[in-house]
């Protein structure tokens, strides 16, 4: 029992730490795991005189293949909205009298790798290649909202849609396109059509999948591969790091924790007081010999401060024992890769060391109070 308190409270602080260091992978993976891999590069914008943004600079065309020479990029995409103020988007030609109602999606022209660049999936289909871009083929692909309400549940047959009266044939549907929730409900379309079709004159925005870690490096650097000459007109939105939700959580996890930690420890510190105490009680009279055949003070200080550090140490050693292998036994259970620095478990142990000095420091200080006389008279 003298050990359970020490043995409890090294035990608890260990797991905190370990748990920290372990759940920081996985709130970084459930707050930030798509978020940490991508990039947006576009022009930078400035305010006309009647409040609206217009770019400063335009990106080149070949901007995909600038980023995708960089380390760190995966995969690189052009995006573009396609301004059509009066256009409409249709399934079935305007003239046909069973033609449902239009709706007015955002119609996007993009280059091959988007939906790969987004980590997106594709529902039906496929998607449009380089070689539909190169030629200028008028393909579409579909976000899976957009196509449920277009009535477009199979592209085997090659089904048509009108783009401002233009027709376009839908290859593919796609969905799940994580951060980019607009995609659902718009068509997508190649660059080269938009150009031929739509007057296009220059990308949007360069879209990018990236190694995670490399956000504050790419971002240095793709500034300067689109604009060597300016890279001040080129903003990068790249990740810096993990969000302030998933910091906010795991600081409010630990923060308890470490709370716990703290009170189970002084309660283990308290009773190994307690336990010391009882035994300067008992052993009176041995104290009193001890003072008689010329121990000193220090010496008898010594002796009882020593076995409160031994009982700490045993209880701190066995703690971080079992706190690591509760941190072990937890990750394992969550099929989770668990983190915890050896440091911790050798500082653990040291820490109960710590308490047992502090704790045998009172019971100590009054054993060399007893004076041989009166603990030799009281045996």
């Amino acid at each position: 029992m003298t050990l359970a308190g020490t043995i409890l409270g090294i035990g608890a602080l260990v797991a905190t730490i370990g748990f920290a260091q372990t759940t920081a992978g996985q709130l970084s993976k459930q707050f930030d795991a798509f978020a940490a891999t991508q990039i947006v590069a576009s022009p930078a914008q400035a305010q006309t005189a009647d409040g609206d943004s217009v770019d400063t600079s335009a990106l080149p065309w070949d901007a995909v293949q600038r980023m995708e020479r960089l380390a760190g990029i995966e995969q690189a995409a052009l995006i573009s909205e396609v301004s059509l103020p009066e256009g409409t988007v249709t399934a079935v030609p305007v003239n046909d009298p069973s033609a449902p109602g239009t709706v007015p999606p955002r119609i996007f022209a993009a280059s091959a790798g988007l939906v790969d660049a987004l980590e997106g999936t594709v529902r039906y289909g496929r998607l449009f290649d380089a070689g539909h871009d190169q030629r200028q083929d008028r393909v579409a692909v579909l976000g899976e909202r957009l196509a449920g309400r277009l009535g477009i549940t199979r592209v085997d047959s090659q089904p048509s849609i009108f783009v401002n009266g233009i027709p376009y044939a839908v290859v593919g549907v796609f969905g799940d396109v994580q951060q980019r929730a607009e995609l659902l409900d718009s068509v997508v379309i190649p660059t080269g059509a938009a150009r031929k079709d739509f007057g296009l004159t220059a990308p949007g925005e360069v879209q990018a999948r990236i190694v995670i870690g490399a956000g504050p490096q790419v971002a240095e650097q793709a500034a300067l591969a689109l604009s060597p000459d300016a890279p001040e007109a080129v903003i990068v939105a790249a990740p810096q790091g993990r969000s302030d939700l998933a910091e906010s959580v795991q600081a409010d996890v630990n923060l308890i924790f470490v709370v716990l930690s703290v009170v189970v420890l002084l309660a283990g510190g308290v009773g190994i007081a307690n336990v010391t105490m009882l035994s300067v009680m008992e052993r009176t009279g041995e104290i009193g010999l001890r003072r008689a055949i010329g121990a000193t003070r220090r010496q008898i200080a010594a002796q009882f401060v020593t076995e409160s550090v031994i009982i700490g140490l045993l209880g701190g050693l066995l703690g971080a024992t079992t706190g690591v292998f509760a941190v072990i036994a937890i990750s394992m259970a969550q099929q989770w890769t668990p983190v915890t620095h050896p440091l911790v478990a050798v500082g653990g142990a040291l820490l109960g060391a710590i308490v047992g000095l502090a704790a045998g420091s009172l019971p100590a200080r009054r054993a060399t109070r007893i004076e041989p006389v009166v603990a030799l008279r009281g045996t």
